[in-house]
């Protein structure tokens, strides 16, 4: 009871007045104690005289502090801007007094008053060592009061550096939260069995997971800046598996004010596991290429989509139509765009796969740069539907396409996929198709047809991450279709930059490839992710390996067997050097697609598209039937 009492007082700040009269009896004391030193600690001197003034002391004491404020801070968080407001209230008195000792003899407020420049001089230098060393002494007692009212909650910092230090200093400030560190771990073998404000400095290989339960550590905080993901990967790697949790403190860009807080650090995303370096654009042309233009988005509301456009409302653009047919995520970004105060923009509700509702809008708004978003993505469901994966990513992207060059866009940029190269599956093989058509259209010279090509982006819908997610939280067991699986993957803001920095360079007809880093295997991944929840695998949750649904591939591609790339100013994109095709005969048979599709027979459309792409082989699909020529020309010998 008395320690719930005790804890619920020191959370206050003391009354300004109390620090305010503490300072004054400090600066009265010191004053006697000069005196003390000066006479050699004798008392050779008038007291008389000495009562006087202290009462001159007082009045400029008070005067000094309320015109520097010295009194106003908060004791417990004492640090270097207190001392030097104390320094200046001390200085502010020495000139006080000393103006007093001056001009008394001239005014006669008091007979036979002064004091001696050395008291003046002694009095100064301890009222600037007593102040800020009082406020020092009481911000550590608060400490050691506080830091014994709580359970602690032990941690380690990983990284013995700069960094490492900040961190420190800064979970010792945050009284709010139950944190003690313990030591710091490190490589550096130079740091290593140190001692660093106080606490070890552990070697990273020796932190087990008896040292761990030795030293009753809850949680370990990765401190290092400027880290590359390997490294970090590493790291988490050995330190996910012990019994603590890992949390890592974030760039020095990310910090509030450049100042790093400790709410700011928090749990390890699965982004910083990539094993890749991110991609940061700076590129000043952008401001440019959207300055006073109609920028028309479709797919809006979807992942990419979305964050194409809040990249887009940076720019001083003048109008952004933006487009989807799914109505409440519609919502959501327009609700979005309104609280952030922009209204150069109009979200409407509409499908890509309407020709007349799309060529109001072209009519309407006349677009000047078109970016197209709008597909169905997922492999599974496309490979059951074929003739809905057609309707939308490969007519809609037509009608678009289309539309785009009646009404003279200036430039047309279409989100493919790494699932277009060497397609195995029906959604592949409609955004290769998709790139065709367009890459057609681009001959005319009217509008710039733009394509950008890279794999999975985190935390898209359909993504593998939320999945895991989901699954963790119920228990497990995580579902993986095969062991050997690997995918490239990308944050959603660094695929929309990269996107808008190839809308920006082309010049018409590229397939722009980003460079993805190394490709990821989805098993460690999955481990990890477990592992960073703080539960073990296979103890806690194991992962079932369920086999490759249909259309599914072993390793995803950036390019396929007959392509190679091209450098671009940017080093992390490149063009693909793509096959050579027949423009009139690509663009008639793709029409003829559209046509057959609208019987809904799923045999014969995905018969088409194999005509049309002929390195498209179906994996783990019903559709490998198709993969024979006499299959295929059988079935539209019947058809006619």
């Amino acid at each position: 009871m008395k320690k719930q009492l005790l804890k619920k007082l020191i959370k206050y700040n003391a009354p300004r007045w109390i620090v305010l009269l503490i300072d004054i009896y400090i600066v009265t004391n010191t004053f006697i104690l000069a005196y003390l030193i000066r006479f050699n600690f004798s008392f050779n001197f008038n007291i008389s005289k000495l009562v006087y003034q202290l009462f001159c002391v007082i009045i400029a004491a008070l005067i000094s502090f309320v015109i520097i404020g010295s009194y106003k801070g908060i004791i417990r968080h004492t640090g270097f801007r207190d001392a030097i407001k104390v320094t200046l209230a001390s200085i502010l008195m020495l000139v006080i007094l000393g103006l007093f000792v001056f001009i008394n003899p001239a005014v006669g407020v008091f007979d036979n008053f002064t004091i001696p420049l050395s008291i003046l001089i002694i009095h100064f230098l301890l009222n600037t060592i007593v102040l800020i060393a009082s406020r020092f002494l009481f911000k550590e007692i608060y400490n050691l009061i506080f830091s014994n009212l709580k359970n602690e909650y032990r941690v380690l910092i990983y990284g013995a550096g700069e960094s490492g230090l900040i961190t420190l200093n800064v979970l010792k400030q945050d009284k709010a939260t139950k944190l003690k560190v313990i030591g710091f771990i490190d490589n550096n073998k130079n740091k290593v069995g140190k001692e660093i404000n106080g606490l070890t400095v552990y070697d990273s290989s020796k932190i087990d997971e008896s040292f761990i339960k030795k030293k009753n550590i809850d949680e370990i905080i990765i401190s290092i800046q400027h880290i590359k993901s390997v490294q970090l990967m590493n790291i988490v790697q050995s330190i996910s598996q012990l019994p603590v949790k890992v949390k890592i403190v974030p760039p020095v860009k990310n910090w509030i004010n450049n100042n790093l807080k400790a709410n700011q650090i928090e749990k390890i995303k699965i982004e910083d596991l990539l094993g890749r370096s991110p991609i940061n654009l700076d590129n000043p042309i952008l401001e440019k290429e959207f300055k006073d233009k109609v920028v028309l988005v479709t797919g809006a509301a979807g992942s990419i989509g979305s964050e194409i456009a809040r990249q887009i409302a940076h720019f001083n653009y003048k109008q952004l139509i933006l487009v989807d047919q799914a109505e409440s995520d519609l919502y959501n970004l327009q609700q979005y765009f309104w609280n952030k105060g922009k209204t150069k923009f109009i979200a409407i509700v509409a499908d890509v796969r309407n020709k007349t509702r799309m060529n109001t809008l072209f009519h309407n708004y006349h677009p000047d740069i078109v970016l197209h978003a709008a597909a169905y993505k997922h492999v599974p469901f496309m490979e059951e539907y074929p003739n809905e994966a057609i309707a939308v990513n490969v007519k809609g992207t037509k009608i678009i396409a289309d539309l785009c060059v009646e009404y003279k866009t200036e430039k047309f940029v279409m989100i493919s996929t790494d699932k277009a190269v060497n397609p195995t599956n029906v959604m592949g093989a409609t955004k290769r198709i998709a790139e065709m058509y367009i890459n057609s259209l681009n001959k005319l010279q009217v509008t710039k047809f733009i394509t950008t090509r890279f794999g999975n982006v985190l935390g898209s819908n359909g993504s593998v991450i939320p999945l895991f997610q989901s699954q963790i939280e119920r228990g497990g067991p995580l579902t993986l279709t095969d062991k050997r699986i690997t995918r490239f993957f990308m944050t959603i803001p660094e695929a929309c930059k990269l996107v808008l920095e190839a809308s920006c360079m082309g010049n018409g007809g590229e397939i722009y490839v980003f460079d993805m880093g190394e490709s990821i295997k989805i098993l460690d991944l999955a481990i990890n992710m477990i592992h960073l929840s703080g539960l073990k695998y296979p103890k806690d949750i194991d992962i079932k390996i369920v086999g490759l649904r249909p259309g599914e591939k072993i390793k995803e591609e950036l390019l396929a067997n007959d392509e190679n790339t091209i450098p671009t100013h940017h080093k992390k994109i490149m063009i693909a050097k793509t096959r050579v095709i027949n423009i009139k005969l690509v663009k008639k048979e793709i029409e003829e697609l559209c046509s057959i599709n609208s019987d809904l027979n799923a045999l014969k459309s995905v018969a088409k598209m194999k005509k049309i792409v002929p390195e498209f082989i179906s994996n783990h699909s019903v559709y490998e039937k198709l993969d024979n020529n006499e299959t295929i020309n059988s079935i539209f010998l019947k058809r006619a």
